[in-house]
């Protein structure tokens, strides 16, 4: 499991992109999956906080607390833009921040309300995707009229399925870079 700032330091340019797609309407926004008890995906909005120390949500008291309290995987994704259908995901565990100090830092930059019942998280990242598409005469590396250039990043310390891709990794797309290599996605 890397953190936010390991999975930066590796892939610079698709960490860029995945926050700028979070935090395009100000602060950050996207939808949280957690796993509910029964096994089930539960989705939720949330305001994830994006800084080069990591990646980091403040949940309030209710069942998708419960959820990353309980089994700490999530998946995260951005909200749609307004302009094109570039999406940004990333998948992983959440952990409770317990370091006072950096919760109260946090808080701060975040604007979290002293007065809310709210836990911070630090999500760790095993899956990070970018799709990028086409828009009226741009072509992104790797993508075209009707084809996505999409960028997939692997921890590769994550566990997965035999074809080494992490359970979860949407297909989105006839090319996927991992690791700095290009593969046809299955």
């Amino acid at each position: 499991m890397a953190s936010w700032s390991e999975f930066a330091a590796d892939e610079p340019r698709l960490a860029g992109g995945i926050r700028l797609l979070m935090q395009q309407y100000g602060p950050g926004f996207g939808y949280l999956a957690t796993v509910r008890a029964d096994g089930g995906p539960r989705v939720h909005p949330v305001s994830p906080v994006i800084t080069d120390d990591g990646l980091f949500c403040f949940i309030v008291d209710s069942p998708k607390r419960c959820d990353l309290e309980r089994d700490g995987r999530y998946a995260l994704h951005s909200f749609p833009p307004e302009d094109s259908d570039d999406e940004a995901y990333v998948a992983g565990h959440a952990w409770p921040v317990t370091d006072q100090a950096r919760v109260a830092r946090l808080a701060e930059l975040g604007r979290a309300a002293p007065q809310v019942d709210w836990r911070l998280f630090e999500f760790t990242v095993d899956v990070a995707m970018l799709a990028r598409r086409y828009q009226g005469g741009s072509v992104f590396p790797g993508g075209g009229p009707g084809q996505p250039a999409v960028q997939v990043w692997l921890d590769p310390r994550a566990a997965g399925d035999p074809g080494g891709a992490p359970v979860g990794v949407p297909d989105q797309g006839p090319t996927r870079h991992i690791r700095g290599s290009h593969r046809a996605a299955a």
